[in-house]
């Protein structure tokens, strides 16, 4: 009888600490609420509508990855931030001294307020690139690729610095 009731309360245990189990690493504290204000493109170079999809890509991660809800104002975790680089650059040169690959870089100036642990607010910038082929324009699908590919290792650096501890 003893051991059923152990056995019992053993599952009971392990069934509630699982609860409290995040399989992102995420730490949102006491926080219920966040906010990503708009990503300005103040890069040299103008991509149209690069600022949107950035917002809005870092809104998704954050909601796909955690129980936080999203909204406009007064949120306990705030996210704001321009995009502060975009542009294109040779990379490898063929025998006859031609571009054999270009690369796409974005950067990422990100100030993160939290309202209820202060000490955990930063700003940092965050970049990644994407390499394609000197004979591909970047337009149409290469620009979709290589914007979202970027964007999905620049958000996930800004999740991983705001609410993980790895």
């Amino acid at each position: 009888m003893k051991i059923k009731i152990i056995g019992i309360l053993v599952l009971i245990f392990s069934l509630q600490s699982c609860g409290y189990y995040s399989f992102t690493g995420a730490d949102t504290g006491n926080a219920e609420t966040f906010q990503v204000n708009f990503f300005q493109n103040n890069a040299k170079l103008i991509e149209p509508g690069i600022d949107r999809d950035f917002t809005l890509q870092l809104q998704d991660l954050i909601q796909n990855q955690t129980k936080l809800s999203l909204t406009n104002s007064n949120a306990d975790l705030v996210y704001e931030g321009e995009i502060t680089r975009y542009y294109v650059a040779p990379m490898t040169a063929t025998a006859d001294s031609r571009a054999a690959q270009n690369r796409l870089t974005i950067a990422v100036n990100v100030r993160f307020y939290n309202t209820l642990d202060p000490e955990k607010d930063f700003e940092q910038n965050f970049s990644f690139y994407f390499d394609f082929p000197a004979n591909e324009q970047l337009s149409g699908a290469t620009r979709d690729v290589a914007i979202e590919e970027v964007y999905l290792r620049i958000t996930q650096d800004i999740f991983n610095a705001s609410l993980t501890n790895w």
